[in-house]
C-alpha cells in the first residue's frame, strides 16, 4: 500500500476509535487523575510497569476523586486523561456528562477495598467514637439537646458535651474537601448512617427525602470541622503538630504512618486491615480506577497497565498493593474483575 494511504488509514483509525487529536500531537504514556486514596496504589503500579515493560511510566496526578472525573470526562483525545482513580463509584451524571462530551465507553475496575479512618496522634489516648456521637460532633443542625425533634445549630464545642466518657478537647477534626471521594464516602456511611440513630431525622428519609439529605449531609462551618484539602500527608503532618485533633483519611495513609498516628474505634471495632477485609469495621468502601476504552489500542501501553494492575502479584492477597494497606477483594470478585478488565467490558451505571 501507498505510504500516503497508510498515513491516512492510520488517521482514520484514530479519529474513529477514539476521536483524539492528529498523530503529530500525540501521547507516548499514559496519564492518570484522580483520587488521593487511590493514588499510592496507582503509583505502585506505574512504578512496576514502568520497570517491567518497554512503556514509559504512567504520569499520575493526585487531584481528587472529584475533579478527576471532571477533567476525564471532559473529552476524549490525548489531551485529556486516560484513566480516573476514584475512592467512590463514578455517579450516573459524571458518566452522562462523559457521554455528552463524547467519552461513550468507560471501563469499570473495581480495585480493591479500604476503610476510613478517623485518626489521632499516638501522642494523645486512643478514640473510641460511635457513628452517632461523630454525626453530632460534625452536622451543621443537630437535634436539641434538651430534647424534643427540634433542630438547633450545633452547639457542641467539646467532645465530652456529646458524651461524658470522652475527653473534653475542643471538636477540631481535619477532613477532605467536597471534591473527595474520601469525603462523600465517610457523608454516605459516618453521616448517613449516625443521624438515623436519631427516630424524628430518620422519618424524614421517607417523608422529606432531600431535607433528610441535607440535615445528615451538611457538615458544620463554624471551624469544629477543617478542611485540609486533597493531601493526606499534610493531614497526618497537622494531627503531630495538635494531638488534640483529628484526621480523616484512608487507612493505607494510618497504615504508612502508624509510627505516628493511631485510628479509632468505630461502633466496637478498630480500623485494621483485618477487621476491614472480613467486613466488621463499618466504616469501608471499594476504590476504583476508570478507562478511556477508545484510548485503549491508541495510547501506548494501556491494556498492558491494566492487565499489571489486575495481576495477583499487584492486587493479590500476597501482592504488593496489599503490602501498601489495599484491602484485596474475594478472589472471585478479582477473576470476575480482571477479566471485564481485559475484555474491555463498558461499565452501565444504574
Amino acid at each position: 500500500m501507498h505510504k500516503c494511504m497508510l498515513s491516512l488509514a492510520a488517521a482514520s483509525l484514530l479519529l474513529g476509535t477514539a476521536t483524539l487529536a492528529p498523530a503529530a500531537d500525540g501521547r507516548d504514556y499514559i496519564s492518570i487523575v484522580g483520587s488521593s486514596t487511590v493514588y499510592p496504589f496507582a503509583t505502585a503500579v506505574a512504578e512496576q510497569f514502568g520497570k517491567s515493560t518497554k512503556f514509559k511510566t504512567p504520569k499520575i496526578e493526585s487531584t481528587g476523586t472529584g475533579g478527576g472525573m471532571k477533567l476525564f470526562c471532559a473529552g476524549a483525545g490525548v489531551d485529556t486523561p486516560d484513566i480516573a482513580n476514584a475512592s467512590r463509584r463514578m455517579k450516573p451524571a459524571e458518566m452522562d456528562t462523559c457521554r455528552k462530551n463524547g467519552v461513550a465507553e468507560v471501563v469499570e475496575v473495581k480495585v480493591g477495598y479500604d476503610g476510613i479512618v478517623i485518626a489521632n496522634s499516638k501522642k494523645a489516648e486512643p478514640m473510641q467514637l460511635s457513628r452517632k456521637e461523630l454525626f453530632l460532633a460534625l452536622a451543621k443542625e443537630v437535634p436539641s439537646p434538651e430534647g424534643g425533634d427540634k433542630l438547633v445549630a450545633n452547639p457542641y464545642t467539646t467532645w465530652k458535651e456529646i458524651n461524658k466518657e470522652l475527653p473534653d478537647s475542643k471538636i477540631e477534626v481535619l477532613g477532605p474537601p467536597p471534591t473527595s471521594g474520601t469525603r462523600d464516602a465517610f457523608v454516605e456511611l459516618v453521616m448517613d448512617e449516625g443521624c438515623t440513630a436519631f427516630d424524628s431525622i430518620k422519618a424524614l428519609k421517607k417523608s422529606d427525602e432531600k431535607k433528610f439529605k441535607a440535615v445528615c449531609q451538611t457538615v458544620r462551618e463554624d471551624g469544629a470541622y477543617v478542611e485540609a484539602g486533597e493531601n493526606d500527608n499534610l493531614i497526618v503532618q497537622k494531627l503531630e503538630a495538635n494531638p488534640k485533633s483529628l484526621g480523616i483519611f484512608g487507612f493505607s495513609f494510618l497504615d504508612q504512618n502508624a509510627d505516628k498516628i493511631q485510628g479509632a474505634v468505630v461502633d466496637g471495632e478498630a480500623p485494621t486491615f483485618d477487621n476491614i477485609a472480613a467486613g466488621k469495621y463499618a466504616v469501608s468502601r471499594p476504590l476504583y480506577i476508570y478507562v478511556k476504552k477508545a484510548h485503549v489500542g491508541v495510547i501506548p501501553g494501556m491494556a498492558e497497565y491494566l492487565a499489571e494492575f489486575t495481576s495477583d502479584r499487584a492486587w493479590g492477597e500476597e501482592g504488593y498493593l496489599a503490602e501498601k494497606g489495599l484491602i484485596p477483594a474475594p478472589a472471585e470478585e478479582r477473576t470476575r474483575m480482571a477479566a471485564d478488565a481485559k475484555a474491555l467490558k463498558p461499565v452501565a451505571l444504574d
